[in-house]
C-alpha cells in the first residue's frame, strides 16, 4: 500500500487538464515518466520535454472544447480514469505510480462511446 493519495493526484490531473495549466500537469509526473497513446495508433512519450510536446496542444484543445470527468476508481496498479472531452469523445486512461507519489505511467486508449453521439475519434 502506497503511503499517498493516488486518487487525490489523479484529481490534481483532471483539475490541471481543465484548467490548461500545463505546469502543474507536468509537475504530477515523475522526471523519467511516459504516456503510451493508443488513440490514433500507438505512440510513446518520455521525458518532460516529450511529455511537454504531447500535453501542450490536448490542453488547449480541452479547454476550449470542454473536458469532463466520467468515472474514476482504483485499480491494481494505480487508478483508472474515463474522461469525455467536448461531451463526446471519451478516453480511459490508467495511471501508475513511483514510490514517491509522481505518475509514471499513463496508458490513455479510446474507451467505449456513447452509441447515440457516435465515434469521434
Amino acid at each position: 500500500m502506497s503511503d499517498f493519495d493516488q486518487m487525490g493526484i489523479v484529481v490534481d490531473w483532471v483539475d490541471a487538464c481543465r484548467k490548461g495549466d500545463l505546469a502543474t500537469l507536468l509537475d504530477l509526473y515523475a522526471d523519467d515518466a511516459q504516456v503510451e497513446c493508443t488513440c490514433n495508433g500507438t505512440q510513446r512519450y518520455r521525458g518532460r520535454s516529450e511529455l511537454e510536446a504531447y500535453w501542450q496542444p490536448r490542453l488547449s484543445a480541452f479547454s476550449s472544447a470542454g473536458f469532463g470527468l466520467e468515472a474514476i476508481h482504483p485499480a491494481p496498479h494505480g487508478v483508472d480514469l474515463e474522461y469525455s472531452v467536448a461531451g463526446a469523445l471519451r478516453i480511459r486512461a490508467s495511471f501508475c505510480f513511483s514510490p514517491d507519489g509522481k505518475i509514471r505511467t499513463t496508458l490513455c486508449e479510446p474507451a467505449r462511446q456513447n452509441a447515440q453521439l457516435g465515434c469521434a475519434c
